[in-house]
């Protein structure tokens, strides 16, 4: 079960996406960078796969990655939006 081990999310520069596989299935937040910021455009994880905790380490390593570069996030994506609300300890990044 993914929410109970941590996943190798990788950030694919070249697609501007986080990614991860999972049981042969790829998970991605989609990004655009702008100077001295990120847009979290997109969050996609298989249906067959939701529950597992895969969005949530999709996004936490995408904030952390904004967080290591001292960039301001622009949540574009709804999931993105809804999980800073949730985790008060990134609202800061926006």
């Amino acid at each position: 079960m993914a929410d109970s081990e941590s996943l190798n999310v990788v950030n694919n520069e070249s697609k501007s996406r986080f990614e991860v596989e999972v049981d042969g299935k790829l998970g991605v937040v989609e990004y655009e960078l702008t100077p001295g910021k990120i847009l979290l455009t997109h969050t996609e994880v298989a249906p067959e796969l939701s529950g597992r905790g895969i969005a949530q380490q999709l996004v936490t390593a995408a904030l952390e990655h904004a967080r290591s570069r001292k960039l301001r996030v622009v949540p574009l994506c709804s999931y993105v939006a809804a999980f800073i609300e949730r985790h008060p300890e990134y609202k800061k990044l926006v």
